[in-house]
């Protein structure tokens, strides 16, 4: 007869696997999460009104770089693309629009690009600023 048999079968879970499969994955996770925060680094214009952004879910940020390179969140866009990006990405989807731009960048490229807004149908556009006290850090 079999040993088994006699003995019954084991009821036991052997949980090392599992919890070394999770120590994993939250490394992976750790890791991992501080990119998917990180902006596109834009010098701000520095102003004594700035106000809080509202909600992450309401909006969308278009950012241009000192090299004139645009970000719409993380997604660089051309300024051929603009104009059906937020189409698509902020009139579509209703949601508002904040330029957050190098305080290097020229001038003519920044009302280029709200030119391009205003185009789109975005009649608000918001303005990303720093505050004096947030400067320093």
């Amino acid at each position: 007869m079999n040993s088994w048999r006699k003995k019954g079968f084991a009821a036991e879970i052997n949980v090392t696997p599992f919890v070394d499969v999770m120590l994993v994955l939250l490394i992976i996770f750790m890791v991992t999460a501080p990119m998917l925060t990180e902006g596109l680094e834009v010098n701000l214009p520095v102003t004594k009104e700035a106000q809080s952004l509202p909600a992450k879910a309401e909006n969308l940020v278009l950012s241009i770089a000192r090299d004139g390179r645009m970000f719409l969140g993380q997604t660089e866009v051309s300024m051929q693309d603009l104009d059906i990006v937020l189409r698509r990405g902020v009139t579509a989807q209703r949601k508002q629009l904040f330029l957050q731009a190098d305080r290097e960048v020229p001038y003519g490229l920044v009302v280029e690009v709200m030119g391009q807004a205003r185009a789109a149908g975005i009649d608000n556009v918001g303005i990303v600023a720093q505050r004096p006290e947030e400067a320093g850090k």
